[in-house]
């Protein structure tokens, strides 16, 4: 019987090796243009992938700008470069990393701020994807690098506020940990795909990963407010919405996270409770603080626009979807949709099991439900094959998953 990937042991039962600090020691970050320029020469004259990783502030600062970039490669040793120091111009780094291999983990994370840097990978190989494609249910890098490794690496500020100058040494000593074994860990999973017959699979989803456009703004991002589902009148939506986008102008301009502005418990319950005047609202718990009080006009006024409002202007109280409804309305909506629905995930689970990988890697939840909700016209191998395609599936996804998903609806019409 095979053993699942994550189940794996060392037959010697050693245990990992802690890793508290990088081997060559933590080094100065670059911060001036000069360093920079020594830096960038370094890397371009070493050799082989470049373990890439950044640091941003979330949950402290608006924006995801990169505060940190770490940078290994082999005869260059490890690079931290300060972003904001430099003023986000990192021209050397762009030039010498052309034409390089990147080595990220979880890279959809931070090629965004990195983009923002003008820094753009030609070639990426995803150590958490590559993870998941081998079939190991933990893919967390502390976790990928003690199991394959043998190392614990030292963890615990990913989370920080990476904005704070000047960065504390043990912080830094992390990031730095970050990326030390990372071009040793992709070594070890190419090989682990090669031999599972999945490296070409890994190879097209981290082109796709490399070149996909970035995430479009959410439509009425008000509506993710947590807590929002205690609103039952359109009013009290148009209230949160109003809080929200005060709020949120207020946290752009600041570069504040827009929770440490005001919470959103805040917002819901000043929309429940319909303060009808600002000692109303400074009566309620988060609105009693000092630097609420001060904002105070600012939140009634938000309120009292939301209750200006026309009807015809209030938010609708459920938001429009591009696409199907949520699945577990469908059995109402639409029955054979939900029955082709049923099938098909039962077959592309069977896929998946049978190679050993996710069944959201397999084949992407939301086109699977639009496949379902809206089948193509020639429900044909052909036609799933095109329909698939046309959806964004690539090509090592539909050679596994178009007969099954074909068969699956052509056996329930509708």
């Amino acid at each position: 019987m095979d053993v699942p990937a994550d189940e794996r042991t060392d037959p010697t039962g050693a245990q990992p090796v802690p890793l508290t600090e990088p081997a060559d020691g933590v080094p100065p970050v670059v911060a001036d243009s000069s360093a920079l320029r020594r830096a960038a020469d370094a890397l371009a004259g070493a050799e082989g992938p470049v373990a890439v990783d950044t640091e941003r502030a979330s949950g402290y600062r608006y924006s995801q700008r990169a505060y940190l970039v770490q940078l290994r490669r082999e005869g260059a040793g490890t690079v931290l470069v300060d972003p904001i120091a430099l003023g986000g111009r990192l021209d050397p780094l762009v030039e010498a990393l052309e034409g390089t291999e990147w080595v990220l983990h979880a890279a959809s994370q931070d090629l965004p701020c990195l983009a923002e840097l003008g820094l753009t990978p030609s070639a990426l190989f995803d150590t958490e994807l590559a993870g998941r494609l081998a079939g190991f249910e933990r893919v967390a890098l502390g976790t990928l690098v003690e199991l394959l490794l043998g190392y614990r690496l030292e963890k615990g500020h990913g989370a920080a506020d990476w904005s704070r100058r000047p960065l504390p040494a043990d912080w830094l000593n992390y990031a730095a940990l970050d990326v030390e074994l990372l071009v040793q860990l992709r070594d070890v999973l190419e090989e682990e795909l090669r031999q599972q017959g999945k490296l070409e699979w890994a190879l097209e989803e981290f082109d796709a990963a490399r070149t996909a456009p970035l995430p479009k703004p959410r439509a009425e991002p008000w509506r993710r407010t947590s807590g929002i589902h205690r609103i039952r009148s359109t009013r009290q939506l148009a209230a949160v919405r109003s809080l929200w986008e005060t709020r949120d102008a207020l946290a752009r301009e600041r570069d504040l996270a827009p929770g440490r502005v005001l919470p959103d418990s805040a917002l819901v319950d000043a929309a429940t409770r319909n303060p009808a005047d600002e000692a109303a609202l400074l009566a309620l718990p988060v609105f009693r603080g000092r630097a609420q009080r001060r904002m105070a006009g600012t939140w009634m006024g938000a309120l009292r626009k939301a209750a200006a409002l026309p009807r015809a202007e209030l938010p609708e109280t459920a938001q429009h979807h591009d696409g199907p409804p949520p699945a577990n309305r469908w059995a109402d909506k639409d029955p054979a949709a939900a029955a082709r629905l049923a099938a098909a995930r039962t077959a592309l689970a069977e896929v998946a099991e049978a190679n050993t990988l996710p069944v959201e890697n397999l084949l992407l939840p939301d086109l699977v439900r639009r496949t379902c909700w809206q089948p193509p016209s020639d429900t044909s191998l052909d036609g799933v094959t095109a329909a698939l395609r046309e959806g964004g599936a690539r090509e090592w996804q539909i050679g596994l998953t178009a007969r099954a998903l074909s068969e699956a609806l052509a056996a329930t019409p509708g």
